[in-house]
């Protein structure tokens, strides 16, 4: 079928890869940042999405994309660019998670009557970073960008659009619309009057097309498909599918799982995304995962953490009876924004620093144990976890999660798989324009090479290990999981 390319624009850099159409091998990559600097040092909130073509143009330097037919773009997602009726934007894109919308997130959910309001709108309860909850700032904090924005795109959308020559159609896919806080992945339709409410008057939105649609053709002939979020490009780009989840180890944790229809959860612990192949994807989020892990490295004294996960592996599973609900930043599964963590269990045989160490582990594997068993409780199946993140490599985690999780742990080699899930897009579109795939069944491509842990005879272990959790969690904060 020829060769491919997928764009993923994040937000720091801007990742390209070229791959073979029928088999996924990437073929070439390019690369560079994005020329932004913030005068903290930090990363900005305000961006100029010039920025983002800028190093698009450098990362596709040296006749990277020479022979490709197709391109598909990921992009960091809650990114909003809000423009004016020629096209020009307003203000620079307002991205990332940002403390100053924070008030206004708890405005949006209190003007729409809660949090079980918000769900059963569009699947997911306001949150700093969404472009719901970005215009709702905008409309408080400058009035008169905001009555000037009169279309609203996302980041993915942005650059389709530029790469197409700005056309007068603008379109989006399901997945993107669906992290925007006005789109609902259950009904599939916006709801405008949420862009009201927030914004203070209508705009014009992108149109949402299929996932094997293309969003256009350049001049030249190279055919553009639909673009989409770098969550749901790295799932496409990992090939997940029902039966999968995947646990993300950032500082704060996330688990994703693929499933056939949209979850409404009144609690607003479910985020109802759409995925990049026309399922769900429903997210459940929480505040402290590696984090946790820097924390206790810094209370004993350790440089790194792999010096923690070698300390942790001198301890044994259910570290002596010590046990930390590691909530140290508040947590939103369960819904405890006010709390802060717990140490319990502390008995003269476990005050060993090799024990905290285990127990620090165990906790946050736990607590993304408490997100995984919120989707399989809801009918989500989970038979085989995929575990991303640096930590993720750590001997310590590796024990510990297959028993914990009480599923198959897949660990994936690190790999650019936003860009490689773009890139499966593009090929999806042109196989569908060339009338050689089926517009509801993406290519067939090799899986990411991976490690593959087996919870095996440690499963009882594992067990005992996270119903010791549940015992220390559901007495410290009894009904913390009711809705």
């Amino acid at each position: 079928m020829g060769i491919v390319a997928g764009l993923d624009s994040a937000p720091d850099f801007t990742r390209i890869v070229v791959c073979d159409a029928d088999t996924g091998a990437v073929l070439r990559q390019g690369y560079a940042p994005h020329p932004v600097e913030s005068p903290d040092g930090g990363r900005p909130s305000d961006v100029d999405p010039q920025a983002w073509l800028l190093s698009l143009g450098e990362a596709a330097g040296g006749g990277l994309l020479e022979g490709v037919q197709a391109i598909g773009v990921s992009a960091q997602q809650n990114a909003v660019v809000p423009l004016d009726a020629q096209g020009g934007t307003v203000r620079p894109a307002m991205v990332g998670g940002d403390k100053r919308t924070q008030v206004a997130a708890a405005d949006l959910i209190d003007a729409l009557g809660g949090r079980e309001a918000w769900a059963q709108a569009v699947g997911c309860v306001p949150q700093a970073a969404q472009p719901v909850t970005k215009l709702r700032w905008l409309a408080k904090n400058e009035p008169d960008a905001a009555l000037r924005a009169a279309i609203l795109m996302q980041a993915h959308d942005w650059l389709v659009w530029q790469l197409l020559g700005r056309p007068v159609r603008r379109t989006t896919d399901r997945g993107g619309a669906s992290g925007t806080g006005y789109w609902s992945a259950a009904t599939g339709a916006y709801r405008s009057d949420l862009v009201e409410l927030a914004l203070g008057h209508q705009a014009m939105l992108p149109e949402v097309i299929g996932p094997s649609d293309a969003a256009g053709t350049t001049p030249e002939g190279l055919l553009i498909s639909a673009g989409t979020g770098e969550t749901m490009a790295a799932a496409f780009g990992l090939g997940i599918g029902l039966g999968d989840a995947v646990v993300s180890l950032g500082a704060s944790g996330s688990v994703m799982a693929v499933h056939p229809e949209a979850l409404f959860d009144s609690s607003g612990m479910i985020t109802s995304l759409a995925d990049a192949t026309g399922m769900h994807l429903p997210v459940v989020t929480t505040l402290n995962a590696v984090r946790t892990l820097r924390g206790t490295a810094e209370l004993l004294g350790l440089p790194d953490l792999e010096s923690l996960s070698d300390l942790a592996m001198k301890s044994t599973p259910g570290a002596h009876g010590l046990v930390m609900l590691p909530y140290l930043e508040g947590e939103r599964t369960p819904n405890l924004p006010h709390t802060a963590g717990t140490l319990a269990g502390l008995r003269r045989e476990s005050m060993k620093a090799e024990h905290l160490a285990r127990a620090a582990f165990e906790g946050m594997l736990c607590g993304l144990g408490d997100a995984l068993d919120v989707l399989r409780g809801r009918g989500v199946d989970v038979r085989r976890i995929f575990l991303l993140g640096a930590a993720a490599e750590l001997p310590a985690v590796q024990a510990a999660a297959p028993a914990l999780f009480g599923a198959q742990v897949v660990v994936p080699q690190p790999a650019d798989y936003a860009a490689i899930g773009a890139a499966r897009q593009a090929a999806w579109a042109l196989g569908v324009s060339q009338g050689t795939l089926d517009p509801r069944t993406p290519p067939a491509w090799q899986g990411a090479a991976a490690q593959v842990l087996e919870p095996g005879e440690d499963l009882a272990v594992g067990q005992a290990v996270r119903q010791q959790y549940v015992s220390v969690r559901e007495q410290t904060h009894p009904g913390a999981f009711r809705s």
